[in-house]
């Protein structure tokens, strides 16, 4: 069994003991539980996408907890100009394992 959720704008594939980087949910420390919007429902040969069958089935997983990207640099340059400015950026992401599909 494994379930196609919505988490931090994209699309992710799960199944239960996955463990998956998200972006940053605030507010959560380890051990909290979080419900993830299922899109489809894979069950053996039966697949549902349907919203209104879809609408009881939770995606429960556990925060484990929280990690930083990889460093982005982010530089500017004009030539003959003398500008130069040079920015660093490291996304903050929530690690999560799915515990139910139900």
């Amino acid at each position: 069994m494994y379930a196609i959720v919505r988490a931090g704008g994209r699309q992710e594939k799960v199944s239960v003991g996955d463990l998956l980087t998200v972006d940053r949910l605030p507010g959560l420390a380890g051990g909290t539980t979080v419900q993830l919007q299922p899109l489809l429902l894979v069950d053996g040969p039966t697949v549902t996408s349907d919203a209104a069958a879809l609408a009881g089935t939770t995606v429960t997983a556990e925060v484990v907890d929280e990690t930083k990207g990889p460093k982005i640099v982010i530089q500017k340059f004009k030539n003959k100009t003398g500008y130069k400015k040079r920015q660093g950026h490291r996304q903050k992401h929530t690690r999560v394992r799915v515990t139910a599909i139900g």
